[in-house]
């Protein structure tokens, strides 16, 4: 039984930022967390057609691992296939800018987003639209920064901060991670900024293991 976290890009350095920041989760998960990579996947997800282009090897990689599986996680900001994840698996599927929103709602009245690039924006708003909490965003400002330049620290942190402190500003009382990429930068910023800093994939998994507890209250077997 594992909580699978699925990273649809093929880099192995945020794969692995992803693996260290859910870590700490392990003392509280009832299963194992493993985070897995899409080997013929982008090495970032930066557009629509990205997104939508990792749907199809998204499901088929989670169809592979069902069996044993007790929850999925889509480690994406824009959280792909997750409605039709939902449809085709039995588990429970948590996207992690879902999860990063409904965690932001409740650490203040209004979140700001750090998102990686402007065309990020325009696809957060839609989906913010689609869940009906327009009204609380404070702001969604970018970094300006690739996928793959998110693993330079001192050009990421110079960013993040700025952007950060732009959010506060805007009235953000809680900031989201707007990749799964920040991972490694949730803690520096929380302290710098003064303000609760989520990073979706730590509230995912969260919410899937909160999912099995649930599951065992009720008295059923968390697969």
């Amino acid at each position: 039984m594992t909580i699978h976290v699925l990273n649809p890009n093929s880099s192995l350095a945020v794969t692995e930022a992803i693996a260290r920041t859910v870590a700490p989760m392990q003392a509280v998960a009832p299963v194992p967390i493993r985070c897995h990579r899409l080997e013929d996947g982008p090495p970032g997800i930066e557009t629509q057609a990205q997104v939508d282009g990792v749907v199809a090897p998204l499901l088929a990689q989670a169809a592979a691992l069902e069996v044993g599986t007790s929850a999925f996680v889509i480690a994406c900001f824009s959280d792909p296939g997750l409605a039709a994840l939902r449809e085709s698996s039995a588990r429970p599927v948590l996207g992690i800018a879902e999860s990063a929103v409904l965690t932001a709602m409740t650490l203040g009245q209004r979140f700001g987003i750090v998102s990686i690039m402007s065309r990020s924006i325009p696809r957060h708003l839609r989906y913010l639209g689609a869940m009906g909490v327009r009204d609380r965003l404070a702001a969604d400002l970018p970094l300006e920064l690739g996928v793959a330049e998110l693993s330079d620290r001192a050009a990421t942190w110079a960013r993040l901060v700025a952007v950060g402190r732009e959010l506060t500003r805007a009235g953000a009382e809680a900031v989201i991670l707007g990749c799964a990429g920040m991972a490694d930068y949730r803690a520096d910023l929380e302290a710098e900024l003064g303000r609760p800093v989520i990073d979706p994939t730590q509230a995912a998994c969260a919410l899937a293991i909160g999912r099995l507890a649930l599951a065992r209250a009720e008295g059923e077997s968390p697969a």
